[in-house]
């Protein structure tokens, strides 16, 4: 079972809430947070959230993981997720179990958000389920 799980939020995600509703919906990012700190607390397990705009605040964040000791990543790496080889390696390097998250169905969108630089790595890809695929992430992640 994971004890210390780290979630990732990326670019724009700060603005959920008010940022195209009918895309992403109405929640805001600390809703999403509080919905997912409150399944880790009745879970008993360790939960760390961090959003960034910035590529290599969230490279950093990634290896921190490693020497945090934390079990399991989620992360919603946002337009990273089809840029960023760099986010990949940071990743890959790290060898902890993740789950890649988007609240919208990627691959009903633009065709360029069709690529992920990611999703060969991960244990799984959760899309278009809304801040419903965060939570059953994070459920995966606390029996993984």
């Amino acid at each position: 079972m994971a004890k210390n799980i780290l979630v990732l939020h990326g670019p724009n995600l700060n603005l959920l809430g008010v940022r195209e509703p009918t895309i992403y919906g109405n929640l805001s990012l600390s809703m999403i947070d509080n919905s997912l700190k409150s399944i880790a607390s009745e879970a008993g397990v360790s939960i760390s959230i961090m959003q960034s705009n910035h590529e290599g605040h969230i490279i950093d964040t990634i290896h921190d993981a490693r020497f945090k000791k934390n079990d399991f990543l989620i992360i919603n790496a946002g337009a990273y997720t089809h840029t960023s080889i760099a986010m990949r390696d940071a990743i890959s390097a790290i060898s902890i179990p993740f789950i890649e998250v988007h609240i919208s169905n990627i691959y009903k969108r633009e065709s360029f958000r069709s690529l992920s630089y990611l999703s060969d790595i991960a244990i799984g890809v959760i899309s278009g389920l809304g801040i419903t695929g965060y939570e059953a992430a994070l459920r995966y992640a606390i029996t993984y």
